[in-house]
């Protein structure tokens, strides 16, 4: 009974759990829970709404002291609210649960410390009234007095900004003409924020109306509205959000991001990105309030152990709506000229110049502990490295001295300390190093990190030339050979030729002069008087054939007068031939390479010096396959290569006067290329046709059909080259390499 009376003391007359104003009917049908949604009161209590399908029975609310909590059970009822938790950050209330099961619902309100609270029923929804904590109440409402005491007007709501921030996020930007102005924020639906402003009045000038779709982000609209005692903006968004808001002095802020959704693992802040706040959410309205009071009440909230500097004063004007309280505190720090230093569980809160002031301190003191120590010795032998151009690292300048051993140098910079010091030997290529115990120790765990083996490349490159040619010829040779002679005694000859005509006459004079008929002629001729019949080649008519050893067919008809020559002629060529190169080289990460393979082809030439008896030498000229690459292994395993391949290919010799000298064809490819690990690219290639058509014919006799061919030779040819170069690197993984 005594437990009973003490929870009746903290949280107030608990009648509403008795309460029960309806029964419900055996058989009707179960209500639903629509939406719950909450408000923030001017006097720091926060109005969280139940909407109903139908007119709800009082709830049964029960109280709980650890944890603070308020528990509202809805028998008979149905849950269609999305969100099974709601952030909330205002006044007492923390946040808000929702569980469904064996036919009733329960709504769970998480509270920031034991309150008061009450419950009444408005048309379709219940209302639970969960009060301030009863000194911050009281310090809003003197605060809030006080700050009205020295005005009598109303402040002036002066211009609506909108800025889109660095992560997409809508800021809207409420500009005041002072400080004083009330407000309260809330959710309406999926896609409205509504911000009621109190005790203001509204610019003439002001647009009531902004379009700021074009900023890309979940805000589309903003529309200003005049209202009975204050104003109203209206903030249209699409797709999912969060909000919060917070006023610090003359200006009030509303920010509408994209909806986030809390992962396990969340990756950290990387640098450049902003700030992520995870704090829980809360909701502040203080009019001049203590800078030291607002970091114990945060201090409160966040469980955190504030240390607060003697020097922080003064007092600060603000509100914040559902604002994490991480933020909340960077934004006080901020205002104020503060920073914050975290260890562990405790943050020290002290001005921005008092905290650079103390860490100056801090490193002049370990400056001058470090002055004061004893310099140590230490000798590092280098294993895959050269200890000179460690040293080089180490330092700002190495300079090698005299002998085999390098020469000491200071360094004010870099690795070392200002009093430090290395040598190098490179004899034994190792370094010798004189320095405070802490950078020996620094410097040998660099050392550890630089001198390791690195990983080596295999680099195989395969050229192809390959060539194809094809040619097809065809030819004839045709002659007719023929005499008569005509009742006058003319004799008439035709042959391939002038002196194969003559011939025939002279034959037939022969002939006529001996007592014997003019015809028939003597082929290939007789011996009288010495006079030789016409040959084959006199005889033709047309001499076109094909060239080289060509396959023929010939033909001669002899009648009594004439005689027919006829010789077909055709050849077609092809040929087919492929040269492939595979040279191959290892090497070290970043380590050129080359491999190269060929002959030197002699050649003479002449010198003169001064109009002297010119000189016979002889000279070289390089007939090589050559590979030349750079590798460069990158971060993710793949293959950078700075490579040059040259293919070189004796092709015959010019001659000249003083000898032959020799032509070369040459093949070559510079390229910079990153290729995959094990992965087979073609670096280049170029593709070579060459076709041609030649023709030989008698004018008007060659373009007959069909019997033109007789009178015509034709040669026809295409040649086709082509050169590819291919290259496949392979890295080759060395024990105890670093990447």
């Amino acid at each position: 009974m005594n437990t009973q009376e003490s929870l009746n003391k903290s949280f107030g007359h608990r009648s509403v759990q008795a309460l029960l104003l309806f029964v419900l009917a055996l058989g009707a049908e179960a209500s639903t829970l629509k939406d719950v949604t909450f408000e923030s009161r001017p006097d720091g209590t926060t109005d969280i709404r139940l909407v109903m399908d139908e007119a709800p029975v009082a709830p049964k609310v029960f109280a709980t002291e650890a944890p603070p909590r308020l528990a509202i059970d809805l028998d008979a009822t149905n849950n269609a609210v999305a969100d099974r938790r709601i952030n909330v950050g205002s006044g007492a209330a923390s946040t808000i649960a929702i569980v469904e099961a064996g036919g009733r619902t329960r709504v769970v309100v998480e509270l920031f410390h034991p309150t008061t609270h009450s419950s009444r029923i408005e048309g379709n929804s219940i209302i639970l009234t969960v009060g301030a904590d009863s000194s911050v109440a009281q310090n809003n409402t003197a605060n809030a007095a006080a700050g009205s005491q020295g005005w009598t007007e109303k402040p002036v709501l002066q211009a609506v900004d909108f800025r889109r921030g660095n992560n997409g996020e809508g800021r809207i930007v409420v500009n005041f003409n002072r400080d004083g102005a009330g407000s309260d924020i809330r959710k309406e639906g999926s896609n409205r924020v509504v911000v009621d402003l109190y005790d203001v009045s509204l610019a003439d000038d002001l647009p009531l109306k902004l379009d700021v779709t074009d900023f890309a982000t979940l805000v589309s609209t903003i529309e200003t509205q005049e209202r009975a005692g204050g104003a109203r903006l209206v903030v249209s968004t699409t797709g999912a959000f969060d909000h919060m808001a917070y006023q610090t002095g003359d200006q009030f802020v509303i920010e509408v991001s994209k909806k986030r959704e809390v992962e396990e693992g969340a990756q950290r802040r990387k640098p450049g990105e902003a700030m992520e706040y995870k704090g829980t959410p809360v909701t502040f309205n203080f009019q001049d309030i203590p800078v030291r009071t607002l970091l114990q009440l945060i201090a409160d909230i966040s469980e955190f152990n504030i240390v607060v500097a003697d020097s922080v004063q003064g007092n600060i004007t603000l509100r914040m709506v559902n604002t994490p309280w991480d933020q909340a505190l960077a934004v006080v720090l901020q205002a104020k000229g503060l920073d914050q230093r975290r260890e562990g569980g405790v943050i020290w809160v002290a001005p921005t110049a008092e905290i650079a002031q103390r860490e100056q301190a801090l490193e002049d003191a370990r400056i001058a502990i470090e002055d004061r120590q004893s310099l140590v010795s230490e000798y590092i032998a280098i294993n895959y490295g050269k200890a000179k151009e460690i040293a080089v690292l180490l330092t700002d300048n190495s300079k090698q001295g005299a002998g085999q051993k390098g020469g000491a140098q200071s360094a004010s910079s870099g690795f070392l300390s200002k009093r430090g010091s290395v040598t190098f030997d490179d004899r034994t290529n190792t370094l010798l190093i004189s320095d405070i115990p802490e950078r020996i120790s620094d410097l040998k765990a660099l050392i550890s990190i630089l001198d390791r083996p690195v990983d080596q490349v295999l680099i195989e490159s395969r050229i192809v030339v390959a060539n194809e040619t094809f040619g097809k010829e065809i030819g004839a040779r045709f002659g007719v050979t023929s005499g008569y002679e005509d009742h006058n005694g003319n004799v008439i000859t035709t042959s391939g030729s002038v002196a194969a005509a003559n011939n025939m006459i002279n034959q037939a004079l022969v002939n006529r002069n001996a007592g014997r008929p003019t015809f028939p002629l003597v082929v290939p001729g007789g011996s009288g008087g010495g006079i030789l019949s016409p040959t084959l080649e006199n005889r033709l008519n047309v001499d076109l054939p094909a060239s080289g050893a060509a396959p023929r067919l010939g033909l001669s008809i002899l009648g009594a007068d004439y005689l027919l020559d006829l010789e077909l002629s055709a050849l077609q060529e092809e040929g087919s031939g492929e040269v492939v190169a595979n040279p191959r080289v290892i090497t070290a990460n970043q380590r050129e390479a080359v491999i190269r393979q060929g002959d030197e082809i002699g050649y003479v030439t002449i010198t003169t010096s001064g109009g002297a008896v010119p000189i016979p030498t002889v000279a070289f000229k390089e007939v090589l396959l050559e590979l030349k690459v750079t590798p460069t292994i990158t971060q993710d395993d793949r293959i950078f290569l700075n490579m040059a391949v040259k293919k070189d290919e004796l092709t015959g010799f010019v001659s000249t006067s003083i000898g032959d000298v020799p032509q070369i064809n040459k093949r070559e490819l510079n390229t910079a290329v990153l290729v995959e690990n094990g992965q087979t690219v073609v670096l280049g290639g170029v593709y070579e046709y060459k076709s041609r058509r030649d023709l030989q014919k008698t004018p008007f006799l060659g373009d007959l059909p069909l019997l033109g061919n007789l009178f015509k030779t034709q040669q026809s040819s295409s040649d086709k080259a082509e050169l590819l170069i291919f290259v496949t690197p392979k890295i080759l993984r060395q024990r105890g390499a670093g990447k």
